[in-house]
Formats: structure tokens, C-alpha cells, sequence
């Protein structure tokens, strides 16, 4: 058994061992998007590289045999700065959203995408709750978001855009009229207390999302009814205030204090100080109002209203944050939920840990403009999924018709997405060494059934599916066909998908489905 050191760290591995097995031995991580247990390396990804003293050049630490006193270094300048490069030259050929265009509009970032599938597969529960995540007030922004989701929606370049709204609304007013709304499991009483002053959009929705996390949130508000601008900027006839107590009332349920008739600051600074001092953290979502009161809080101020760090929402006085309203002129409805919901995550972070960093924005990868061919072939794929004609359901089933209108822009193995995790771990550049939307890959999605989808364009050509395949012996298998920047993941002869994911009995199939889609590193083949 050879012993060998990595990060001078000392481990035996047996005879015929890589270095990535000792640095699996030891717990250090050394990425791999190529390489899958079980199966012969192909060290065509090269992000595995490490620096074996003594040579002159990087290795592939998946293929390099180890051998007796062998000195491995796995986290210096050099290799980070190889395995950057190789990331951004496979982010150069890859043609895909990580996040839709619909949701990258969405101020709120719901997974809009997400949502329309769990519509169409008539899972309402699932929809409200992907919703739910994201936004607090769905059936009143319903009625007054000017959508600029669709906006964005790629289907409008082919007849109209997908009505995000209203399948929004659908599904959070059929929650709100149950026996039993479905609600959020909040985390476990955390046992801290956060004050927020202003009952308006940004208001509610940051002690909604703070409730979910388990922190007990008390609502101040100087008017007898919380709501805010929502109540004096959208008359009946538009939002009926049904829905708006209506969600109030649900989120109430879920252990939020709303104290109404109340004004902070009404009886001079002393009533802001003993918020400091009751609670554990304190939000100012009082819109404009606070712009006045915040001096006399001893709060930093700009031209636009409170002084915060953009990132996390923090102002100038620890433990106080600041949103909506309070630090910016805002006209969407939906920015102000979202600033609320940003918000109290920054301040769950907080009571967690007061010197937390904000998180960063996360990686994404973005096609850009798509030719009407590449969209009517999403379109087409879309609409026949499964071997149903989705066009088929009647006026009753109007909901889940709109909703399988949509083109699935998105990338439904985003969070798991191995090339997008180490692109962000080693801030590699997205578009470094892009091609020009003329260049690049045209956009492709194949689909078997309800089985697997394969979108060539995010296919890195690691060859795990085609190893998991080509050990079965009922399937023709996979392979790769094609030259140079034109190699692609296919069937031999020309053959379709079902030969290889429909030959065999369901059962079979759908855990070969499984087995790939679960081994792929970049989402390339996905479950429709």
C-alpha cells in the first residue's frame, strides 16, 4: 500500500489507488465532472487537476495511479487558476439558462417554471407552495403586479406570453378558499423577536418570511388596517380587500403579531430606543414616513431615505435594517415583497451569527436570443410531452393548458448542476470565452415521453450516461457522434431516444432513465 502526502497530510490507499482516492480518504475535495465511480476515467473535463511535486506539468488526479512518497499539493494558485480556465472553456460551449429569463425578471425570483409543471401535472399544492417560497402576498399581487415576468417570457416571441399572474392568483386563491390552506412548516421557534415598523407590502412580507424561519415577528403599524400603499394606490374594483385580509389573516395564523394604531416614534425617540433594546433585531419598512423619524433615531440618512448596506439591508445602527420604501423610491408592488423577503433573510442570517456576510448573487449561465426555429422546436417538444397533446384538455382544464404553453427555458437541475457549483466556488467567468449568439450551439431539446429530456447544448461530453448505457445489454446504447466542436451524445444509426430509454420493460427503463439523469453533471439530460 503506497503512502502518499496531499496537502501534507499523510494516507495509505492499496495498490493501483488514485490520487483522488487518497484525497476522498483524507476528505478533500477535488472536483470531478467527468469522472464517475465504478467506471473508467476519461479525464476529459480536466477540473481534477493537481500539482504532483517534482513534475512540470498539472494531472488529472482521477487517472494518476499513486505511488510510494508521492507529494500532491490540491489547493495552490496554479491549480485553482487550471481548473478556472477548464470551467470557463466548458461554460464557453454550454447553451443553457441556469435560471429562466421569466424568473431572473421576477423582482421576488420565483421559480415561475417550476410552478407551471406542478400546474399542468395538476399538483395545485406543489404550485402554492413553490409560490409560497418566494412571494407572501400571491393572490393580492395577482391583481396588481404589471408582470414583468412576462416580460420576459419567450413564448411571447412565438404568440403571447405564458399568464404568470394568473396562474399565480390561481393557485393562491383556490389555497385561500380550502378547508385547510396549505401553509409553509415554519423551522423551530428560534426564540428571537424581530420588530417591524410599517405594515405595508415590505412590511408584511418580511415578517412572513421571518415567521418561516422561525422567528417570532411583531408588525407595527400607525394606520387601523395593515396594507399600506397597497390600500391607497389600487381601489376595490381592482383588489377587493377580501384578499388582502384574506392573506393577512393567513399569515397572521402562522404566529405573526400585526399591532395596529400604533406609531413608532409617535412619543420621540425613546419609543425607537426601547425597540432596540425589546427586540432582537428591528426592521423600518415604513415607507417615506420614516425618512422623517429617521434622524431622531440617530439613523444615517441619503437623498432617497435611510442609509443601508445594499447587500444585506443593514443601516448605521447594529441590529437595525431597512427596506422598501424607507431607503429608495419604488413604484412595483412586487420589488417592495421582494425587498421584505431579502430582508429577512438577511436578518435570519444575522441572529445566526451577527458578523455574516451577505451571500452573493448566484452563478448563472444565459443563452440570449433565441431564433424562432429554436423556439417552435421547444415549442413542439413542449406541447406533445409525453405523447399527450396538451392542446386537448378543455375549457375546464383552461389553467394547466396556459401553463403547458410554457417553453421550460429554465434548468430543471440547477441547484444540483456540478459545472454550475464549481464555476462558483472557483468564480470562473460565464461568459470568458463565449461564443457570439451566431456561434454558438443551437439550442436542442430531445424528450421520450414522461421518461428523460436530453438538451445537447449543456452537454459536456463527460461520458457517464454513455458508460451507465453501454453496460446494459437490452439497449443499442449511446455514443458520441460528430467532430470537432459538432460532437454530440446520441444513438448509433441514427436511432432516436427510444431505443435506448423505451426497448425494455417500464420499470427498466425508467430506472435507466434515473441512473443517467442522476450521474449527468450539468443537467444536460433532465426528468420532464
Amino acid at each position: 500500500m503506497p503512502k502518499i502526502t496531499i496537502d501534507n497530510r499523510e494516507v495509505n490507499i492499496p495498490d493501483g489507488g488514485t490520487i483522488l482516492d487518497a484525497a476522498r480518504k483524507l476528505g478533500i475535495e477535488i472536483p470531478t465532472l467527468c469522472f464517475l465511480k465504478g467506471y473508467k476515467a476519461t479525464t476529459s473535463c480536466l477540473t481534477c487537476v493537481v500539482k504532483v511535486n517534482g513534475r512540470k506539468n498539472l494531472v488529472p488526479a482521477c487517472a494518476t495511479v499513486a505511488e510510494e512518497g508521492m507529494e500532491v499539493e490540491s489547493e495552490t494558485a496554479e491549480v485553482r487558476g487550471a481548473r478556472r480556465t477548464a470551467l470557463e472553456l466548458l461554460l464557453s460551449d454550454h447553451v443553457g439558462d441556469c435560471i429562466a429569463p421569466c424568473q431572473l425578471l421576477c423582482p421576488a425570483g420565483m421559480n415561475i417554471p417550476q410552478m407551471l409543471r406542478q400546474i399542468v401535472a395538476g399538483d395545485n399544492t406543489a404550485a402554492v407552495a413553490t409560490v409560497l417560497r418566494d412571494i407572501a402576498l400571491p393572490a393580492v399581487l395577482a391583481r396588481i403586479c404589471t408582470a414583468p415576468c412576462e416580460k420576459g417570457c419567450r413564448r411571447g416571441s412565438l404568440d403571447k406570453p405564458i399568464p404568470i399572474c394568473e396562474l399565480k392568483g390561481y393557485v393562491a386563491d383556490l389555497n385561500l378558499a380550502a378547508e385547510s390552506p396549505w401553509a409553509p412548516k415554519c423551522r423551530p421557534a428560534s426564540g428571537k423577536r424581530v420588530a417591524v415598523v410599517g405594515g405595508g407590502p415590505t412590511g408584511i412580507s418580511a415578517a412572513f418570511h421571518l415567521a418561516v424561519n422561525g422567528h417570532a415577528a411583531t408588525v407595527f403599524e400607525r394606520e387601523p388596517q395593515v396594507g399600506g400603499r397597497i390600500l391607497t394606490e389600487f381601489g376595490r374594483e381592482v383588489l377587493p380587500r377580501e384578499t388582502l385580509e384574506a392573506e393577512v389573516e393567513f399569515i397572521a395564523r402562522m404566529g405573526v403579531d400585526f399591532v395596529t394604531d400604533t406609531t413608532v416614534g409617535g412619543n420621540g425617540s425613546s419609543d425607537f430606543e426601547h425597540l432596540i433594546t425589546e427586540f432582537d433585531a428591528v426592521l423600518i419598512a415604513a415607507g417615506t414616513s420614516a425618512h422623517e423619524q429617521a434622524v431622531a433615531w440617530g439613523l444615517k440618512t441619503t437623498e432617497r431615505g435611510l442609509s443601508i448596506d445594499k447587500a444585506d439591508y443593514r443601516a448605521s445602527l447594529s441590529g437595525v435594517f431597512a427596506a422598501g420604501g424607507a431607503v429608495r423610491s419604488t413604484k412595483l408592488v412586487v420589488r417592495s415583497t421582494a425587498d421584505g423577503k431579502e430582508a429577512a433573510q438577511s436578518i435570519d442570517r444575522y441572529l445566526e451569527n451577527p458578523a455574516a456576510e451577505a451571500v452573493p448573487e448566484p452563478f448563472t449561465t444565459k443563452i440570449g436570443r433565441m431564433t424562432r426555429e429554436e423556439l417552435l422546436q421547444l415549442a413542439n417538444v413542449a406541447e406533445s410531452g409525453g405523447g399527450k397533446d396538451m392542446k386537448s384538455l378543455d375549457e375546464t382544464q383552461k389553467h394547466a393548458r396556459d401553463a403547458a404553453a410554457c417553453l421550460h427555458c429554465d434548468c430543471r437541475g440547477a441547484d444540483n448542476c456540478e459545472l454550475r457549483i464549481q464555476s462558483e466556488k472557483y468564480q470562473a467567468g460565464a461568459t470568458q470565452y463565449h461564443a457570439t449568439s451566431e456561434q454558438r450551439r443551437p439550442v436542442k431539446m430531445l424528450r421520450h415521453k414522461d421518461r428523460i429530456v436530453y438538451e445537447p447544448g449543456k452537454c459536456i461530453r463527460c461520458g457517464r450516461c454513455i458508460a451507465i448505457v453501454n453496460e446494459t445489454a437490452n439497449t443499442l446504447g449511446l455514443t458520441l457522434i460528430g467532430r470537432g466542436f459538432n460532437v454530440e451524445v446520441g444513438v448509433p444509426f441514427g436511432r432516436d431516444l427510444g431505443e435506448v430509454f423505451g426497448r425494455q420493460d417500464a420499470k427498466t427503463a425508467d430506472e435507466l432513465a434515473a441512473k443517467c439523469i442522476a450521474a449527468c453533471p450539468t443537467a444536460a439530460l433532465s426528468k420532464p
